[in-house]
């Protein structure tokens, strides 16, 4: 997979001069675009509407920052939230109840518990867990929408560990093994406060069409209960989110209005009215709005190798360093005013900061030679690359900050999380137990 170095507007080397002159990337940091937010949630807002009644959610996994998803609440996007961390971030955001969807294969009866107290939406994923919402709901219809995960068990896409929809996945209740198509239907039958079905069948690697196949069993699934039931207890279908991203252009990848064209083209009466929908994008609704900046600490040669050591690296990238080949970043060159850098180009390693050799966020990279000050620029990352942090070595996460740019170019950011702090790295690593042990 070729990945090259994003083409820069005016606008952008304006934003890029400002991060520098103030020096917000010292060592590195985060950046939303929140304009470009805004436009991804009209495209998807305005796609769906042929479906009609609709809830959209971000994944809160994509991207979990307060300020972020406050700023999609106003937009009208609610939060799909899969640990009680995720819900209680979620929940101070102003995002609660109706507006969050509690998905994860993991559950605890407490987790389950505060769901339908708070009227949250639930899609349990197996047997077990239905049982517990047995004991929870009592003889009281809840208030909270509550439904079951299903694995359609439709296949691989191109990237295995995101594909959700296998024969032996560990998500949802497997629709094509053996008597679970007659339990699912026995399951709705005896609880009639079941009224949802939610299938995802995985995200980066997976096409429209085969999440559309996914789309077409649940739905199949539910008119047989329906029809069983003798009237419509399934009245809302949960689609999942999934749809991939085109790490290596400026281009988005598959569109949400093409994805919503291949639902209906297999699967024609989703737009019949029958049934309202939620769905969960988080890298297709985030990633291209972000990019990350880093400071060349050092450069080297090795073995002829020319290296360029950055703060960026597998503690904020950990996809991209462990399979480069399924997350490759398209990386730009900067110098320390925030000017792209010109000259011949020269492959480079860009290196991160981590204990181990594999640290690396792009191999043989050609960029102009890069020096000790330079910026680094990783681009589409929006989604992940900010909330899903790895503590190796210690090192503290980065600073995020949202930004517009006015039409004639001022730009104004807004913090969205502060920097880590060495005290608090420290409180993480037990400080408050230093005397629990013996001395000597």
């Amino acid at each position: 997979m070729t990945t090259t170095s994003a083409p820069l507007t005016r606008t952008d080397r304006k934003l890029l001069a400002v991060v520098a002159g103030r020096r917000l990337a010292d060592p590195m940091a985060g950046f939303v675009d929140l304009d470009a937010v805004r436009e991804a949630v009209e495209d998807l807002t305005t796609a769906f509407a042929p479906l009609g009644r609709v809830q959209h959610t971000v994944a809160a996994k994509a991207c979990g920052l307060a300020p972020l998803l406050r700023f999609l609440g106003g937009l009208g996007i609610d939060a799909e939230v899969a640990s009680p961390g995720e819900t209680a971030v979620a929940e101070a955001a102003g995002l609660r109840g109706p507006r969050l969807v509690l998905d994860s294969p993991a559950k605890t009866t407490a987790e389950l518990a505060h769901a339908l107290a708070e009227g949250t939406a639930v899609n349990a994923d197996n047997f077990q867990e239905l049982a517990r919402l047995d004991a929870l709901v009592g003889p009281t219809p809840p208030r909270s929408v509550l439904g079951l995960r299903i694995n359609p068990q439709v296949g691989a896409g191109r990237i295995g560990d995101t594909s959700t929809a296998t024969a032996a996945s560990k998500f949802g209740i497997p629709l094509r093994d053996n008597g679970n198509r007659a339990l699912l239907r026995e399951a709705f039958a005896r609880r009639p406060w079941l009224t949802r079905l939610h299938v995802h069948v995985g995200s980066q690697g997976c096409p429209p069409e085969l999440m559309a196949d996914g789309v077409a069993a649940v739905h199949e699934l539910a008119e047989e209960i329906n029809a069983e039931a003798g009237y419509r207890q399934v009245t809302s279908l949960d689609l999942g989110g999934g749809l991939p991203v085109d790490f290596t252009s400026d281009e988005p990848g598959p569109t949400y209005a093409g994805y919503v064209a291949t639902l209906l083209n297999r699967v024609p009466a989703l737009a019949d009215g029958r049934y309202a929908f939620v769905t969960e994008f988080g890298r297709s609704l985030l990633a291209k709005s972000g990019f990350l900046v880093s400071t060349v600490e050092y450069t080297k040669v090795a073995g002829g190798r020319h290296i360029a050591v950055t703060h960026a690296g597998g503690q904020v990238a950990a996809r991209t360093v462990l399979q480069p080949e399924h997350w490759p970043l398209r990386v730009g060159a900067f110098d320390a005013t925030g000017t792209p850098k010109t000259g011949p180009e020269v492959p480079q390693d860009i290196a991160g900061p981590l204990c181990f050799a594999g640290d690396l966020l792009a191999r043989e990279r050609p960029l102009p030679l890069l020096e000790p000050g330079d910026l680094v620029v990783a681009h589409d990352t929006g989604a992940y690359y900010f909330g899903a942090h790895y503590a190796y070595n210690t090192l503290p996460r980065p600073a995020v900050y949202g930004f517009t740019v006015s039409p004639t170019g001022d730009v104004e950011f807004t913090p969205l999380r502060r920097a880590q702090t060495l005290a608090e790295l420290v409180a993480d690593a037990g400080s408050e137990f230093l005397g629990a042990l013996p001395e000597g």
